[in-house]
């Protein structure tokens, strides 16, 4: 749901409680990793990649999963402009 004015704007937000353990690891992001242009066929990288990616790294420690999402963007864009901000959070409980 964005945070700004949108189409939508008359849908609340839904309050949700996760129980978290220790080892967890909680991803926050822009949707400027789905939506980046690249690949062979230079179509958008799009959440379904982007989630598998997370979930193969997640056990990784947080400086190599950095490394891991960083060198997936730049393979992904190759010489293609990048379209948008790019920002992605992760914090292991």
């Amino acid at each position: 749901m964005p945070v700004g004015k949108h189409d939508k704007q008359h849908i609340p937000f839904t309050a949700n409680q996760v129980e978290l353990k220790t080892g967890d690891v909680v991803y926050t992001l822009t949707d400027g990793m789905p939506d980046q242009f690249g690949g062979e066929k230079g179509k958008k990288f799009m959440y379904k990649k982007l989630k598998e990616l997370l979930i193969s790294i997640a056990n990784d420690p947080m400086e190599m999963q950095k490394e891991k999402l960083s060198k997936a963007f730049f393979d992904w864009k190759g010489d293609l402009e990048q379209v948008d901000d790019v920002c992605v959070i992760g914090v292991r409980v």
